[in-house]
């Protein structure tokens, strides 16, 4: 087990969660970050005395430091201070819980560093999955994944030799609109979007999930954390969201990991592997269980599944520019200043026009990312 922490990203969802899993299991935290979320930050930083924070908003880091001025915390700002954080010398595992692409420097540079990344930052390997791959190879760094589904897989692919593996199933509940035409949608309010039936999570991830942009980037995400292709990997809808993902094996046998909709089982995972420990989270019910269901996607209710899934195919910078455009599209819904199947229509065009490019280095990675975010902003302005 790790024997200290940063956590990127500390009072979102997953990072609220990795905070209580820490204190569960008495982990030291060496660091912590936010964006603007400056009140909640400070009341962590003064339960785990971590020896650094920093928020990634000027303005928010300069009111963190006046609030933390009586404690002997050091407070970091912008990029600089996520940077920071991901490489002191103090841990030797970060928990990269930030949302979208500002968490890929800071991921490159813990793995830099040679530190364990809890990867909960999908946007890392969708935008990067290549370079973040031979990175972690090069630098002898391990990524241990935080989704349920991307952990269901790591936990079936234990002990696994090389070859064995013929498919990933890839399970998904189908979010609160499974079975509903994608036209009529179009009226769909954010409060609505964001009741998932299942899960309890942040409002942009909670929308990925209705539109299933979120399969889809897990998927893409799937094909560089187990080096699989497209083709190697299966969605499938399972409602009840029990079983978290699937592999079948050369001859045949099919591997399931079950549990109950709990995130801060698989937080846990990432900080003991290989090593198990009693947890937070609650166990299944088979006596009060209802049956199992497993659906094909009907991929016209689901557009945003099969677009993602044709830029995995496409490769290059088509992952980055759907990623980017998406998040942007997502956050002009939850403002509501875009409809929600305009989501899916500001995805599409951007990766139309911006898709085809190709280049695996980091400055035209990040540039795609802004020039995708440019688009949609103007598009919709």
């Amino acid at each position: 087990m790790i024997k200290s922490l940063t956590i990127l990203g500390s009072t979102g969802s997953i990072g609220r969660q990795s905070v209580a899993v820490a204190e569960h299991l008495h982990l030291p935290v060496a660091a912590l970050t936010t964006n603007r979320k400056i009140d909640l930050l400070e009341e962590q930083a003064r339960r785990l005395h971590p020896v650094f924070v920093a928020a990634y908003d000027p303005q928010s880091a300069a009111q963190l430091k006046t609030a933390l001025a009586d404690t002997d915390i050091r407070v970091g700002s912008g990029m600089e201070g996520l940077l920071e954080a991901a490489c002191l010398a103090q841990c030797d595992c970060v928990v990269t819980a930030v949302s979208g692409s500002v968490g890929l420097r800071p991921t490159l540079a813990a793995i830099q560093e040679k530190k364990r990344i809890a990867l909960a930052n999908k946007e890392t390997l969708v935008c990067a999955g290549r370079l973040v791959m031979r990175r972690a190879t090069e630098c002898g760094a391990e990524i241990v994944p935080v989704d349920s589904e991307h952990s269901a897989i790591f936990q079936c692919l234990m002990g696994r030799r090389q070859g064995e593996l013929k498919k990933i199933l890839l399970t998904g509940s189908g979010g609160p609109f499974r079975g509903r035409p994608w036209r009529s949608l179009t009226d769909i309010k954010p409060e609505e979007a964001i009741r998932h039936p299942n899960w309890h999570m942040g409002a942009k991830i909670s929308v990925d999930s209705a539109t299933m942009m979120n399969k889809g980037l897990e998927f893409i995400e799937a094909m560089h954390l187990f080096s699989v292709s497209p083709d190697a990997i299966q969605v499938v809808i399972h409602p009840q969201s029990i079983v978290h993902s699937m592999i079948e094996l050369v001859d045949g046998t099919v591997l399931a990991q079950l549990g109950v909709a709990d995130m801060e089982i698989p937080i846990q995972l990432a900080l003991t592997y290989p090593d198990r420990k009693p947890s937070l989270g609650g166990s299944l019910d088979f006596w009060q269980m209802q049956d199992l269901h497993f659906e094909k996607p009907d991929y016209d209710s689901v557009p945003c599944l099969r677009l993602a899934m044709d830029c995995a195919r496409a490769g290059g910078l088509a992952p980055c520019v759907l990623s980017a455009a998406n998040e942007t599209a997502v956050h002009l819904f939850l403002d509501r200043k875009i409809a929600y199947t305009r989501i899916y229509e500001e995805a599409r065009a951007a990766v139309e026009a911006l898709g085809n490019s190709s280049g695996e280095d980091l400055e035209s990675i990040l540039e795609a990312d802004q020039e995708a975010r440019r688009f949609v902003s103007e598009r919709c302005g």
